[in-house]
């Protein structure tokens, strides 16, 4: 069975504060671009994962294999799953690829395995994955917040190009939110809910959205901070960059514009245009 795992990026994002079990409760906008991973699950007396990028871990490291592993001991069954990823989502790089492809399988598992599994299950082994996984499970924007899991679809129909821009820097989501708090002194500021203002005003809010990662990111890598900048001098609308980094995202309302900006990178850098309208639906 095949299917497609598609990139998502944060139309703002905003760290409200430290739990007591040791992750951050959040507020984003979760939305999708055209940038997609392909998925290929079959049955299988075990569980086999392949990648055709070297270097993704293939072992229980990997997302894919927790999901086969997590659904099958939660359906109570003893039966595997092969799993092939053509991918084309950079790793490390704030778009969620390896939870996309987490949450492609988890939605083909039960159709390939020929067995019932309600949403509520889905979703509860998903958060086992990660924090965002059970966004994955969705189609639609949503706004999120919790770690993350707390979900609730929200229609967006985005009128703009989407110009992704990824220099291949890795940066660890653990150290942003460590160095975020310590610049913070532990305090995180309270502001007006974004699920609020996203709700009185769609596009207003996506244009003038901020990612609090930002912060200490362009602070370590100025290089990041210089795509944003370039992104806005080539005429997006608005740049932020897409979860813990390293991808900076435009949205541009010029196709013209939007295609001559992504030429202007560098061959180095991972670029990738989505266009108005666009939903995986």
């Amino acid at each position: 069975m095949n299917g497609h795992a598609y990139a998502k990026i944060n139309l703002g994002l905003h760290i409200v504060g430290k739990r007591g079990d040791g992750y951050h409760d959040i507020e984003t906008i979760f939305h999708r671009t055209a940038l997609c991973d392909d998925i290929t699950v079959e049955p299988s007396d075990r569980i086999t994962v392949t990648c055709s990028v070297p270097g993704v871990p293939t072992d229980e490291q990997n997302h894919c294999w927790k999901a086969v592993e997590l659904l099958r001991n939660a359906l109570g069954l003893h039966t595997g799953a092969s799993v092939a990823i053509t991918k084309r989502i950079p790793t490390g790089a704030g778009l969620g690829g390896g939870s996309s492809d987490a949450a492609a399988v988890l939605r083909m598992l039960p159709m390939v395995w020929n067995v019932p599994a309600p949403m509520e299950l889905l979703h509860s082994v998903a958060l086992r994955i990660g924090s965002d996984v059970p966004y994955f499970l969705t189609d639609s924007t949503a706004y999120a917040e919790g770690r993350g899991e707390t979900l609730r679809p929200v229609p967006l129909d985005l009128p703009y190009w989407i110009l992704l821009v990824n220099p291949n820097i890795h940066i660890s989501t653990p150290w942003a939110y460590g160095a975020l708090a310590a610049r913070r002194n532990g305090a995180f500021p309270e502001r007006p809910s974004l699920g609020e203002r996203f709700a009185a005003d769609p596009l207003g809010t996506v244009l003038s959205a901020v990612n609090d990662f930002e912060e200490v990111v362009f602070e370590h890598h100025p290089s990041i901070g210089s795509i944003k900048q370039q992104l806005l001098s080539a005429g997006a609308l608005s740049s932020v960059m897409s979860g813990s980094g390293s991808t900076v995202y435009g949205l541009f309302a010029d196709a013209a514009a939007a295609k001559n900006a992504a030429l202007s990178f560098s061959n180095a850098m991972f670029v990738h245009l989505t266009e108005p309208h666009f939903s995986p639906v």
